[in-house]
């Protein structure tokens, strides 16, 4: 049974990883400290596709598969614990009228 990655999940995990050294990062500690995160970084990731990652796109999600949620998390766990909590208890983005 061959368990390597395809290129689209490196192709997502690499661009979460990219986004948690860059967005998360250099704020997690702030984050910890305040008990506070920014909604510009929350948007950023529902931008990126990465909040409702596993729920179809014809409701709202990114239509992944778990995989890509689980490596996805991973990552952004990575670069803030805390920002992956919200990541993971959070649905695909609200529509507003």
């Amino acid at each position: 049974m061959d368990f390597s990655l395809s290129e689209e999940h490196k192709m997502v995990q690499d661009m979460a990883r990219k986004f948690a050294d860059q967005e998360l990062k250099p704020k997690a500690a702030e984050i910890d400290q305040t008990h506070r995160h920014n909604d510009d970084v929350l948007r950023k990731m529902a931008e990126n596709g990465f909040m409702g990652v596993a729920i179809p796109a014809e409701y709202g999600g990114a239509g992944m598969d778990y995989m890509a949620y689980a490596l996805i998390l991973t990552e952004i766990s990575r670069g803030c614990a805390s920002t992956g909590v919200i990541m993971s208890v959070n649905k695909a983005p609200t529509r507003r009228a």
